[in-house]
């Protein structure tokens, strides 16, 4: 994002904020923004901010809304006020220097406990050199938090736009394995890779052979990239007689380059009829 979007929605969130905490924890903040000494004071405010601020829903107005929606941050309405606080401070934090900028907030997430975790994931779209954060974004994926993973792979840009291949490619599969939102993954379609597609075929195979049910979602990642190996897959999961599945392959192999797949598709009449009437997207499933 353009740091004049960006601009514009921490201006936005500060706003927000404002207009949720009383004047006494508005200027304890404003204290902190303005302080000299923010590296000292940092961890001692990030860990006292929800006495100040309190941890009620956030309030949002309509225009603010619509400025967050289409800066691709309208989900921060769901938050609490404290974890939008300690969002908001930390992407204003007055340190140029990008070493004493990660030596400062690297030890938060050290120490940090499930709620605060929660808040630092959440920060990172927000914080300046993206770059310095892979890893520690990589780390969180291997998380068995819920809330923390749920912070790290739901309605979160910074994985997409960061994360290589390969801790990519773990995150989805994660998301699939501990059954979290993947339709609030950002980037997911954007991102889809052969390799990955070809470990999700495996993952459904053990999801079959435990005799379990496959998310429908995980098709849209294997459609684009259906050869003659997938192929012979995706027959095992047309003949298991789930049509929530055979509709999610059928709309797959629709999306694909692969003729004899889509032949096959042919030989199902209700199939067929569904991929005629045009009904079906990855958002009905």
């Amino acid at each position: 994002m353009r740091d004049d979007h960006m601009k514009a929605v921490k201006e936005i969130i500060g706003a927000v904020i404002k207009n949720n905490i009383n004047l006494a924890a508005e200027n304890w903040l404003e204290d902190f923004i303005q302080s000299a000494d923010q590296s000292a004071q940092l961890a001692k405010v990030f860990v006292m901010l929800p006495r100040k601020t309190g941890k009620l829903l956030v309030a949002i107005n309509e225009d603010q809304q619509k400025v967050l929606d289409t800066a691709g941050f309208g989900y921060i309405r769901y938050w609490t006020i404290d974890r939008l606080s300690r969002v908001w401070l930390l992407s204003n934090l007055n340190l140029d220097d990008k070493e004493l900028l990660l030596s400062t907030i690297n030890p938060l997430f050290l120490s940090a406990e499930v709620n605060e975790a929660v808040a630092l994931y959440s920060a990172l779209p927000f914080l300046a050199h993206p770059e310095i954060w892979v890893k520690r974004c990589a780390e969180g994926i291997r998380s068995n938090i819920g809330s923390v993973l749920e912070a790290i792979m739901e309605n979160n840009p910074y994985p997409s736009e960061n994360l290589d291949e390969a801790a990519w490619n773990q995150l989805v599969l994660k998301a699939f394995f501990t059954e979290k939102n993947i339709n609030l993954i950002i980037g997911l379609d954007k991102r889809a890779n052969p390799d990955l597609a070809l470990t999700l075929i495996d993952y459904a195979k053990e999801r079959w052979a435990a005799g379990r049910k496959v998310n429908p979602q995980l098709w849209r990642l294997v459609g684009k990239f259906i050869n003659a190996e997938i192929f012979d897959n995706l027959k095992g999961g047309l003949q298991r007689y789930d049509q929530i599945e055979q509709r999610a392959i059928a709309l797959a192999v629709f999306q694909s380059d692969y003729q004899p797949a889509k032949d096959y598709i042919n030989t199902f009449p209700e199939l067929k009829l569904a991929l005629s009437e045009g009904n079906l997207n990855w958002d009905s499933f």
